[in-house]
């Protein structure tokens, strides 16, 4: 047996020595260690129906203005604050004012019978669906309430009536789903008609429980064995799909005992069973891959478990910490729901890399080489098309670097135009009653800014028509009122409605908080100011505000830990940055889409959302971010170990995609699927979401990673390997010194396969 000379440094061996150990422990005890994740697989799958009940939808802030008035305002009165209300649209045939009166009447009889039915409990939950800390109240104003004519439309045929209903919690129906057919009942034999709508209704089928967790599992699982059943051409196509299920489910018992703990968000179930399906995936496929070509290298079975642990492994732990800790670095922002969802999914690619390092070989070294049958596909040799595709890139290095850097620049550019908010109501629906009611609305001249009124706390001996007088003079206010119903005062407070032009969603249009706050600056009484407007005020000050020191923080770790891995410093910094590229122009890609609407409707049926949510940046920076590093660190851990092999840089890069090219496209393409089974749920937030990692990742896997980083290498050439003596030390690996300058010409000869002593 011909041996090859190992070239890595005494650090590395150390490393590679305890990978093996690893291995050799595992293919010792591996009928243990498999009984072991075949029972957390079982737990795990009863964790995950209790973990979805103890989930929360809270969106606090605490410590910002708006969310303070907004803990207040839903204490003293159940309703209100940061939650929108309902407008309960009347049409007459006549002039409407005339029926005001006995429309009122229809709508008090309605509300009192809709709060005497039992509040339903979530399925999912197991809590109300509905219902504020003050109780089950509602306050409701319409034109009776002063006969304020900002309640018409210009043909005098239509009104609307503004009910702060209880807050609903969670998905699916709330108090509307009751009062809607007690309107119909109170309504009938009155000649008038009455529908809902608001913001929160605007395509949101009452019937609606959220998106199914399992369903959108089932099709991403089977979009994934599809690729896998390609890349592999046997059975061994089912071992990736196994260990992301252990790796799933046993997340979830992590999971469940985290919401014992703190408050964990409801999005982080979808993160879990999604991005734990392609990281458990990702991470699987490497490792079988590299078992494979040691095997097709002659290695008996147990020897090629071990060097696929000895190599891969690396860049599996590698991967593993990277994604976790961008995804920490979400918890040093001060929102409660953004740190659940760092510390939730960090779990994520800790418990895969964990399940992988050791369920993987167990498997592989037991039933491996019974399922890798009909091995169709060999892994004897690098890809021979990729080979071709990296040898034409390294040749025509210039122009990939110039065509790849400038398409994703070109991409980047709409970044700048970047809206901060919540959708538009525009996008929120295209068809249904809530849709049709505030059409009815709009065409009569009451814009959609009504859905999103400005509540003013005062105290309940203040000027309140003083307060009106201001309130009402502020630029880009429709209306304003205190009415003097009981319902509209507590606890010595008494509230201040405050009717936008435009609904307050966005960076440009909640600057009409900032001006109702100025003018009521100073004036006696005014305790604060919540709604909407003053929710998305509050997230951009204190999630953006922060979002320097995230990106520091996710930026500079991710640079140390692939120093260590690459022994090199040029490799992590090009990484970071092109990460960081990568994702402006997955961002700048969402904004063309979603928030300008250039395929949003002809795709989704959703019109341009004018904003994009001011929780999905974060998020999907973090989740991108991370998972795109994979790639990086699964094409430049094997360049490395080729360059250390045959000392080319352009071989290296050559060989190392030659060898992962297939591994990549298809793991981006198994996330891709798995993003897309996420797309299908109903809310547009998720939808945003769930398009744009997926796009990030397909984007990053094509254009950075097959075009980019090879062009960028091979441009580099001996300064990617080297690494100064100081650095080194105090990374505590062995240095890598500049290498000396070789001749560009032709590319290497491809050295032979050989085989290194296990």
């Amino acid at each position: 047996m011909q041996h090859h000379v190992c070239l890595l440094p005494v650090s590395d061996v150390r490393d590679h020595g305890s990978m093996k150990r690893l291995a050799e422990f595992v293919l010792h005890h591996r009928k243990r260690v498999m009984a072991f994740w075949a029972l957390m697989l079982v737990l795990g799958a009863v964790a995950a129906g209790q973990t979805t009940k103890r989930l929360t939808t809270d969106f606090s802030l605490p410590g910002q203005p708006g969310f303070t008035i907004d803990q207040q305002v839903q204490k003293l009165y159940g309703n209100g604050g940061f939650s929108t209300p309902l407008l309960v649209v009347v049409t007459s045939p006549g002039d409407v004012v005339a029926q005001a009166p006995a429309a009122h009447a229809a709508l008090t009889k309605a509300l009192s019978a809709a709060l005497a039915v039992p509040v339903p409990v979530s399925p999912q939950t197991g809590r109300p669906v509905y219902g504020g800390p003050g109780g089950l109240k509602v306050r409701v104003a319409d034109y009776t309430t002063d006969n304020d004519p900002s309640f018409l439309t210009r043909d005098r045929h239509t009104t609307f009536a503004l009910v702060q209903a209880p807050v609903v919690k969670g998905f699916g129906g709330g108090f509307d789903a009751v009062l809607a057919p007690e309107l119909g009942k109170a309504f009938a034999g009155t000649g008038l008609t009455a529908q809902l709508t608001g913001y929160n209704l605007l395509g949101v089928d009452s019937g609606s429980t959220g998106p199914s967790l399992l369903s959108e599992v089932l099709l991403g699982g089977l979009g994934a064995l599809a690729v896998l059943s390609f890349v592999f051409a046997s059975f061994l196509a089912l071992v990736p799909l196994l260990v992301a299920a252990v790796s799933i489910t046993s997340t979830f018992i992590a999971l469940l005992a985290l919401t014992y703990i703190a408050d964990v968000s409801f999005i982080v179930q979808f993160l879990v069973a999604l991005i734990g399906l392609g990281v458990g995936i990702d991470y699987s496929l490497l490792l079988v891959t590299r078992w494979r070509e040691e095997r097709a290298h002659g290695r008996t079975n147990e020897e090629a478990v071990v060097e696929a642990v000895r190599t891969a492994g690396h860049a599996v732990i590698s991967s593993g910490v990277t994604v976790g800790i961008s995804l920490l670095a979400l918890v040093v922002l001060p929102v409660p729901f953004l740190r659940s969802v760092g510390y939730g999914g960090m779990l994520i690619p800790v418990i895969s890399t964990v399940v992988v390092m050791t369920l993987v070989p167990a498997l592989l070294g037991g039933i491996g080489p019974r399922v890798d049958w009909p091995r169709i596909r060999k892994e004897g040799s690098a890809s021979r098309g990729w080979t071709a595709w990296t040898r034409l890139v390294v040749r025509r290095r210039w122009i990939a670097a110039a065509v790849s850097l400038g398409l994703l620049v070109a991409l980047a550019i709409p970044l700048a135009s970047i809206q901060i908010g919540t959708a538009r109501t525009a996008a929120l629906a295209s068809s249904g009653a809530a849709y049709d009611a505030l059409q009815v609305l709009e065409k009569g001249g009451i814009s959609s800014g009504v859905t999103t009124p400005v509540e003013v706390l005062i105290k309940a001996d203040a000027d309140a028509a003083a307060i009106v007088t201001k309130a009402k003079a502020v630029d880009g206010v429709r209306t304003a009122f205190a009415p003097a119903d009981a319902a509209w005062s507590a606890g010595g407070t008494r509230v201040v409605e405050v009717l936008p032009k435009v609904e307050t969603v966005d960076n440009n249009t909640v600057k009409v908080i900032d001006r109702v706050k100025t003018a009521l600056a100073g004036t006696p009484g005014v305790i604060g100011v919540t709604g909407q407007g003053a929710l998305v005020v509050d997230y951009v000050n204190a999630v953006y505000k922060s979002f320097p020191y995230v990106l520091l923080v996710i930026s500079l770790i991710t640079f140390l830990l692939l120093a260590r891995t690459f022994r090199s410093l040029l490799l992590p910094l090009k990484a970071v940055l092109l990460n960081l590229l990568s994702v402006s122009a997955t961002f700048g890609a969402a904004v063309l889409f979603w928030q300008d609407g250039y395929g949003s409707s002809q795709i989704f049926g959703i019109a341009s959302t004018g904003a994009i949510t001011f929780w999905l940046p974060l998020m999907i920076f973090a989740f991108l971010f991370g998972l795109s590093m994979d790639y990086e660190v699964f094409i430049l851990a094997r360049s490395r170990e080729e360059y250390d092999r045959v000392g080319s840089t352009d071989e290296a890069i050559v060989q190392g995609l030659g060898r992962t090219g297939r591994l990549v496209t298809s793991a981006a393409l198994i996330l891709f699927l798995a993003f897309t089974a996420l797309g299908a749920a109903p809310n547009t937030d998720i939808k945003v979401f769930a398009t744009a990692l997926g796009v990030g990742i397909l984007l990053d896997a094509t254009v950075v990673r097959a075009l980019l980083v090879p062009a960028l290498v091979s441009l580099f050439g001996r300064w990617n390997w080297w690494l100064p003596g100081g650095v080194a030390k105090v990374l505590r690996v062995e240095p890598s010194p500049l290498p000396p300058k070789a001749p560009r010409g032709t590319l290497p000869p491809t050295p032979e396969p050989v085989l290194e002593p296990v």
